[in-house]
């Protein structure tokens, strides 16, 4: 797996995780699989085909190291279990190869959401609303790993924290980091607020053109912010004339992504944010009208 003959245990974390040092540079190594750190002690050698290994990180620099090191030193061993029945769940819905960081961010996420749930301190999420639209799969995870969280602590994990465990869930089959996903929704957010300050409008949030506008918006973000992706849009030119007020909206809110994101917003991008508008908009009128007539 490695190239390496074998490693040798500087510290057992947990049943699942160890650190350890291996080759003639003795670089240092987290390695982490189903009850490789069971029974075994500091000095002892854990051969590099040992076909419990499941992962294996190089740490590259002493800082990593030490960073590495000090978080895995404080985790709660019953940390260390709880995060492995989330990663195989994980694993079971979205097959693949999960993100390097989770096996290191989801334990220290967990660790400290615990104290903060022991020591009475509010968990308030202003995005589960939308990462519940959003991400409904792993949100659904996030469930299952809360009650785990809670049956293991003997804790109430608050909904506002299965908002927070679902990035990770995410983050976890995506390879996008968490700070990236909460910088989209604080940005995703700002945006439905401009538009209900901008048309003096207040969306339901549990309604279809709610959910409709959020998904739009988000991957507008994803795109802005992942800009390999070409986007093309061979109508912008009449949009732009036949939707002017709404292109006028778009360019607002264009213009807040780009100082929100530091990413220029395509052109095409723009347009197809005034065409959304307009439907939206157009929508909504029609809505209000039915229900005039009817009453």
């Amino acid at each position: 797996m490695s190239g390496l003959e074998s490693f040798t245990v500087i510290r057992v974390i947990g049943n699942n995780v160890v650190m350890a040092t291996g080759g003639k540079k003795e670089s240092e190594y987290v390695i982490l699989g189903k009850g490789i750190g069971f029974g075994i002690k500091a000095g002892a050698e854990i051969s590099a085909s040992d076909s419990r290994i499941e992962k294996l990180f190089k740490l590259e620099d002493r800082e990593q190291w030490s960073q590495a090191h000090h978080l895995l030193e404080e985790f709660d061993p019953l940390v260390m279990d709880i995060t492995d029945q989330i990663l195989n769940m994980i694993v079971q819905e979205f097959p693949g190869t999960l993100n390097d960081k989770v096996y290191l961010a989801l334990p220290s996420h967990i660790q400290f959401t615990v104290y903060r749930i022991r020591k009475g301190m509010d968990i308030i999420n202003p995005f589960l609303e939308e990462t519940r639209i959003s991400f409904p799969k792993e949100y659904e995870i996030a469930v299952k790993a809360a009650e785990l969280i809670g049956q293991a602590f003997h804790i109430t994990v608050p909904e506002d924290e299965i908002g927070f465990l679902t990035y990770h869930v995410y983050s976890a089959v995506s390879h996008v980091p968490v700070g990236h996903l909460v910088k989209a929704s604080n940005v995703v957010g700002a945006l439905v607020k401009q538009i209900e300050t901008k048309r003096r409008i207040r969306f339901d949030r549990g309604s279809m053109d709610y959910v409709r506008l959020l998904m739009h918006l988000r991957f507008s973000v994803d795109r802005i912010l992942n800009q390999d992706v070409n986007v093309d849009n061979p109508f912008a030119e009449q949009i732009r004339a036949k939707f002017a007020d709404e292109y006028e909206l778009a360019k607002e809110l264009a213009a807040m992504m780009e100082r929100e994101l530091g990413k220029e917003v395509p052109e095409a991008e723009v347009c197809f944010l005034a065409m959304h508008l307009y439907r939206l908009f157009t929508g909504r009128l029609q809505q209000k009208n039915q229900l005039k007539e009817e009453s």
